[in-house]
């Protein structure tokens, strides 16, 4: 049994611990409360803009886009998405493990050499390195702090990529926020725009009307501004939606540490009492052999 100095110790430890887990699980929550706010105004928005897009695309006009035009894909971008720091879970470890199987999967189909790698943060830039990719740029700073000026920038970049056609395919991979304590690892393709959605959503029954739409001035002026905005509008609420469920990752994170932490404070306490208590009945012996002898 441990002397009651050692177990001391490691209490007085742990209590150092508890103490910066707790403070950390604050500090995330903070954040948290706020990055939800943000999300939860946002995505609705982006989610009906985005279906009346894919709704006014299906509805049989003339008009065409090179948005919606699938080709045969010979090179393809990935923005992937996670943070800066650790402490937050499998936060981080399931983005990295799931782009792993992307990269294995079109490597083995157009090579590895014809995949382009956008990692938004830190840790995800690290594992892109490791795995041999450069990374097509520094977004560290557009994961800790979400801004529409970034976010559209990077959009850009990958329009303008796709419509020379230099790649033919963008895929995104983040975490969806779902709650404080779900974060859903989702993959989406970005580019070409999948009309097919539309059509599921109507299948499932969330629109029972036929979209008629009055276009002014014309279809296509209306597709040549609305669809690049869109687009962009798509790569600020994914920052959002995964600085949201990054911030969850890590006030769970947090919040289990402490619990343990606090269990673990118990457990060592119980031993110190019982190894104190053994240590006086001992003495206690001592004195009472000492004085009969």
């Amino acid at each position: 049994m441990a002397s009651l100095k050692e177990v001391k110790g490691r209490i007085n430890s742990i209590q150092g611990t508890l103490k910066i887990t707790s403070a950390m699980k604050m500090v995330a929550s903070s954040k948290l409360h706020k990055a939800q706010e943000a999300i939860e105004n946002m995505l609705p928005y982006e989610r009906r803009l985005h279906r009346m897009l894919t709704n006014f695309l299906s509805a049989g006009l003339s008009v065409e886009s090179p948005f919606i035009v699938k080709r045969d894909v010979k090179k393809i971008a990935v923005v992937v998405f996670a943070s800066n720091s650790s402490l937050c879970g499998g936060f981080n470890m399931n983005v990295i493990r799931h782009l792993t199987e992307i990269i294995e999967k079109y490597s083995a189909k157009i090579g590895k050499e014809n995949i382009l790698v956008y990692p938004v943060g830190r840790k995800v830039a690290d594992a892109v390195k490791k795995m041999g990719f450069q990374p097509m740029g520094d977004f560290q700073h557009m994961s800790g702090k979400p801004n529409y000026k970034e976010a559209s920038d990077l959009s850009t970049d990958l329009i303008n990529r796709f419509l020379s056609g230099e790649i033919q395919q963008v895929e995104l991979l983040y975490n969806h926020f779902k709650s404080t304590s779900t974060q859903v690892l989702t993959q989406e393709t970005y580019l070409p725009i999948d009309l097919s959605a539309a059509q599921t959503a109507d299948e499932a029954g969330e629109s029972n009307v036929q979209a008629d739409y009055i276009i002014e001035p014309s279809a296509e002026e209306v597709m040549q501004e609305l669809l690049p905005k869109v687009l962009r509008m798509k790569i600020y609420t994914v920052l959002l939606d995964s600085n949201a469920a990054e911030h969850a990752a890590r006030t769970m994170a947090m919040q289990i540490a402490t619990d343990n932490a606090n269990d673990l404070i118990q457990e060592l306490t119980l031993i110190y009492n019982k190894s104190r208590q053994q240590a006086i009945t001992n003495e206690l012996l001592d004195i009472v052999g000492g004085s009969m002898a």
